[in-house]
């Protein structure tokens, strides 16, 4: 991505830069959200207990989905509906302009993100770890990397949420915290 679509920018270029100066914004995003799906969807994996009853009775081609086929459907769902759902927040309030300046500041916040989580793969996975100590510090990194979200989206330069505080509110509660909890939901219980 660095290479093609950034254009042979370093990663000190890509992280400060400037909306305006920028170009390829939209691949940008769309690569950082299936590198973040596809780790994302390995590491918590391991921790699903079970793949629901109406998800295993699925066959396609006589194929059935495992856990993490069921993991990787759920984050692609959360993530399309997460961003279908911003898309339509952002026109509706009369901010359409501002979905642009979003997605670009939230490509530079995921792309960091993304590094985290391979390296929290390739930990998980290949260093002997006990997985259910891992478990509690991986709630505890992904509670933090979540508050740190939304502080990131209140305070960035770039101003990528609405001006009134009830569009914020209303952002954070519909778009941040009720998808999650779906989601959490439908992998855990």
């Amino acid at each position: 991505m660095m290479n093609v679509v950034e254009r042979e920018a370093n990663l000190k270029d890509f992280l400060l830069q400037k909306y305006y100066d920028s170009s390829n914004n939209l691949p940008s995003w769309v690569i950082t959200s299936c590198v973040i799906i596809l780790t994302l969807s390995v590491l918590i994996s391991q921790y699903v207990p079970t793949v629901p009853k109406f998800v295993a009775d699925l066959r396609i081609l006589g194929y059935q989905l495992n856990k993490f086929g069921f993991c990787l459907m759920a984050v692609i769902l959360f993530y399309l509906v997460r961003t279908s759902l911003g898309f339509l927040f952002f026109q509706s309030i009369g901010d359409g302009k501002k979905w642009t300046v979003f997605y670009f500041t939230a490509a530079k916040f995921y792309f960091v993100l993304s590094f985290l989580l391979i390296i929290l793969c390739v930990m998980h996975y290949y260093f002997p770890v006990d997985r259910n100590e891992m478990f509690l510090y991986y709630l505890f990194f992904f509670s933090f990397v979540f508050i740190f979200k939304v502080f990131f989206y209140l305070f960035h330069k770039n101003k990528i949420l609405p001006a009134k505080w009830y569009y914020k509110f209303l952002y954070i509660c519909t778009l941040q915290i009720a998808p999650l909890l779906l989601l959490w939901k439908l992998l855990f219980f």
